[in-house]
């Protein structure tokens, strides 16, 4: 991703995913309908293993933690716009919680230990945020941060960062679904098919073999 099709095949450790505890705090299941917009990495993979969980309804790739005017892909590349390459889950929470989301973000999505990086990809858009769409948001993630470096889950701190008051901008319509679509591209079988295979593994119980696509939600809306 960074830098064009240059990094395709730069040298990377697939992410091997680890178990981690679930969030002592998190928020009761209030209506039918969520959404919350988590950057890690490069979003083909992020939106790849999120269209995979039972409960998400729909998984957008697109841009948080900038200007409208500057959410476009060249541009994001720069790393000067404040963008976070991001995707926007909507999910169902009584199926699945905010924080059972965030758990699964931690666990399989991206490591959430690297700073402004991702595999080979490098740069504040690859950077590890998490883009809150409420003050309760707010409050589960810092505190399920708090929890997971007190219990020193990861060998390292985590670098992810809580930053609210941003909106997501949807990504263009070639990078929407694109794990999916493209699962034979090199890219995304060494960086992003493994997480898929994390997530079968770790969270049996949420893995849904067929994706919720963006095609297909539109289409049902």
């Amino acid at each position: 991703m960074a830098g064009g099709l240059a990094l395709l095949l730069a040298p990377a450790k697939a992410e091997e995913g680890i178990a981690i505890p679930a969030p002592a705090l998190d928020e009761p299941a209030n209506g039918s309908s969520e959404t919350a917009v988590l950057a890690g990495g490069c979003f083909w993979g992020v939106q790849g293993v999120f269209q995979h969980v039972t409960g998400v309804r729909n998984a957008v790739s697109g841009y948080a933690g900038g200007d409208k005017q500057t959410a476009q892909y060249e541009t994001v590349g720069t790393g000067s716009t404040g963008h976070a390459e991001s995707v926007k889950i909507t999910f169902d929470p009584r199926k699945i919680s905010y924080g059972q989301i965030l758990q699964i973000y931690f666990s399989v999505a991206h490591d959430p230990t690297q700073l402004n990086r991702q595999g080979p990809d490098s740069g504040t858009q690859y950077r590890s945020a998490i883009f809150p769409v409420t003050a309760e948001q707010a409050m589960v993630a810092k505190a399920y941060i708090a929890q997971l470096d007190g219990a020193k889950t990861f060998d390292r701190a985590i670098a992810t960062k809580v930053e609210p008051g941003h909106a997501f901008y949807p990504a263009e319509g070639y990078h929407q679904d694109f794990l999916a679509l493209n699962p034979t591209y090199p890219y995304i079988v060494y960086n992003d098919l493994p997480k898929i295979e994390n997530l079968k593994r770790l969270f049996p119980g949420s893995y849904r073999s067929d994706p919720v696509l963006v095609s297909e939600a539109k289409a049902s809306n």
